[in-house]
């Protein structure tokens, strides 16, 4: 992988274990130099990696929309920031231009963005790796809802098993390398695509 969009929160959490956690992330892709794919803010948990991957020499692009870099929110010391119309524009933006999906803790925006990538993927329209890194236990609560969502047959053992998870950045991406995409389900035609 050559390029990993993170989502992350804007505020930082109470537990000052999710901004370390963060930083090192921009740090340990730097290091393998993966570039970061970020929503362009230098603040909370999103100005906190982008910090850690150009202390560390890495290579940072931030997509952000018109109205929230007109807030002062944007990171200038970026190697490109780029500005797109809407919030939908810069997800589309961020899949386009990574090869995978880590996930750090964060609030509704971030939980919105993964759960629209793990969409894509579950209908096929992308195949990348989407990892959540499980800081502080932040997503044992989602672990759970989604083994209750296949208990109770709204959603495939298969395709929840592709969401990866781990409380380990380095063993994440080893995981994000290995990955295999599920089969796209098999209402899913042709002809309903």
């Amino acid at each position: 992988m050559k390029r990993i969009v993170v989502f992350c929160g804007s505020g930082e959490g109470y537990n000052e274990v999710y901004r370390e956690t963060a930083y090192d992330l921009g740090g340990i892709l730097a290091s393998r130099d993966i570039d970061v794919i970020y929503g362009g803010a230098k603040v909370g948990l999103m100005g906190a990696l982008a910090d850690g991957a150009l202390e560390a020499g890495g290579k940072v692009i931030g997509i952000i929309p018109f109205f929230l870099k007109t807030k002062e929110v944007a990171h200038e010391g970026l190697t490109e920031l780029i500005t797109v119309d809407t919030m939908h524009e810069r997800k589309l933006k961020m899949n386009k231009l990574s090869d995978g999906v880590i996930t750090l803790p964060g609030g509704w925006g971030t939980m919105e963005e993964l759960f629209e990538m793990l969409t894509w993927s579950q209908l096929g329209l992308h195949k990348k790796p989407i990892g959540l890194l499980n800081v502080n236990g932040y997503y044992d609560a989602l672990k759970a809802l989604c083994s209750n969502m296949v208990q109770e047959g709204f959603l495939s053992e298969n395709v929840n098993d592709s969401l990866l998870i781990s409380e380990s950045a380095e063993e994440l991406l080893l995981m994000m390398d290995a990955y295999t995409p599920p089969p796209v389900s098999q209402w899913l035609t042709e002809r309903t695509s």
